[in-house]
């Protein structure tokens, strides 16, 4: 490792939680109990849920099973771009047509606004900042890519949206050899832990009970098994996300995509001028093995991106724990972009995983006939999307009991969505390894030859991936 690397803090789950503590510890399971829903994974889709049914029912009895403390998993690590994104729109919009899809996407806007709204309400300080989201290119190719993504976002009603040269995406940050940009106002970056760990606290207050070092081994029709005893409830909710593939029967559902990141030692304010970055804009490219970073609260670059993207039959890391190289592959990747930061010290790195379906579509169901329900497989779009999921899972656990009827979330196109499974090992990881290896690959040629067209290897590793 360089020496502005080699000091870094190595894990230790996220640099969220070593700037803002870990949470207190909550009781295991003591035995066998009864709820009125149940809830497996206390991250963001499990605590959403739990917040929303206790407000629209303060009387339902709701528990939540946590394998190690609320924001474990990715809840705790990620980026913390809240962002209008949703995984498999397009898909949905051949599925069910352009105007279900495009009733997705405007959920999806609103519920940026949504999660700010709530964390408000509720005193909930997470480092919330509604700067929007940029989105840059650096080649020709992407250039390209990027005109064509913002097309394709007005014509699903964005009109909001802007696109921007080289001297306008300048102005807003000072990003080196960028030749062009889009920006929504439909983003904000925040502080994840914060997020999470405000969330469960609300929650408790609200009256759910709520037990972590519980790790769930089996969900079957009304029951949540443990180590400690089970609990029985008419709906059993799976917000487990990256980490699904740990309970019995589940090892094919979701992929565990490994994500990694940096955070830097502060800026000073020489430092932040240079970088023109005063919009505090959460910020992402247009390569196929795409970075996204954002500028925390107390003065931080936070960036991140795959390094290692899978891990041999599904497992995940240790405490976030990363490798050497990926971290400085990502400190070469903030340097390429912000070359006056070149001595700047990366403090802190780790790791996480997201969920990824076979068709790269986000979900949300509730089985009537077994009481179970699940969503996830956000795909990296996690911090908003859980929020719609979980007012979605609310909408569906009402419509079943008979409290409520059908709204406009039970009608959005990802409800009841099914996709076959992944392909068992040694196929998987050699899929995903070769995925990956061909992204960079595009993205190293496409800066070599400053070709306005994408690689074709991108999209024909798109097309094997089952992403279109």
């Amino acid at each position: 490792m360089s020496s502005s690397v080699s000091g870094a803090v190595n894990g230790g789950i996220s640099f969220w939680f070593a700037d803002d503590g870990l949470p207190p510890v909550r009781e295991p399971l003591t035995g066998d109990a009864a709820a009125d829903v149940v809830i497996v994974g206390g991250g963001y889709t499990g605590l959403w849920t739990a917040y929303y049914l206790k407000k629209a029912a303060p009387f339902l009895r709701v528990t939540v099973l946590e394998q190690k403390f609320c924001g474990y998993g990715a809840s705790g690590r990620n980026g913390g771009w809240l962002y209008n994104g949703v995984a498999g729109r397009d898909r949905y919009a051949k599925l069910h047509g352009r105007e279900a899809a495009v009733r997705l996407q405007r959920a999806m806007n609103d519920t940026v606004d949504e999660v700010v709204r709530v964390a408000a309400a509720e005193g909930i300080e997470a480092g919330v900042h509604q700067g929007g989201v940029l989105e840059v290119a650096r080649t020709p190719a992407q250039l390209a890519r990027l005109k064509a993504f913002h097309e394709h976002e007005l014509a699903f009603g964005e009109k909001d949206r802007e696109l921007y040269g080289a001297r306008e995406t300048a102005e807003r940050v000072r990003v080196a050899d960028a030749v062009g940009s889009t920006w929504t106002p439909h983003g904000a970056r925040l502080h994840p832990a914060k997020l999470v760990k405000g969330l469960a606290a609300v929650v408790e207050a609200l009256g759910v009970t709520i037990h972590e070092s519980t790790p769930v081994t089996e969900i079957r029709p009304r029951h949540a098994v443990t180590p400690y005893g089970t609990v029985r409830a008419p709906y059993v909710l799976r917000c487990t996300e990256g980490f699904t593939a740990s309970l019995k029967g589940q090892r094919r559902t979701w992929l565990p995509m490994n994500s990694s990141m940096i955070a830097t030692e502060p800026l000073t304010d020489a430092q932040w001028e240079a970088l023109g970055w005063a919009g505090r804009e959460t910020l992402g490219d247009m390569a196929h093995a795409y970075m996204y970073a954002q500028a925390t609260a107390d003065g931080r670059i936070a960036l991140g991106g795959r390094g290692v993207p899978y891990r041999f039959g599904s497992r995940t890391d240790h405490d976030g724990r990363t490798q050497a190289a990926t971290v400085d592959a990502l400190r070469d990747v903030l340097v390429g972009f912000f070359p006056s930061l070149a001595g700047v010290r990366v403090e802190h790195a780790w790791s996480g995983v997201l969920g990824v379906p076979r068709d790269w579509c986000a979900t949300v169901t509730l089985d009537r006939s077994t009481g179970l329900g699940w969503a996830g497989g956000y795909v990296g779009s996690g911090v908003a999307t859980a929020n719609l999921a979980a007012r979605t899972l609310r909408d569906l656990v009402q419509l079943d009991s008979g409290q409520a009827g059908r709204t406009a979330l039970t009608d959005l196109p990802w409800v009841g969505h099914r996709v076959r499974k992944w392909e068992p090992e040694p196929l998987r990881w050699l899929g995903v390894q070769g995925l990956y290896a061909t992204y960079r690959t595009a993205d190293r040629r496409e800066r070599r030859t400053h070709s306005a067209r994408s690689s074709r290897l991108a999209g024909a590793a798109d097309r094997v991936a089952g992403r279109h």
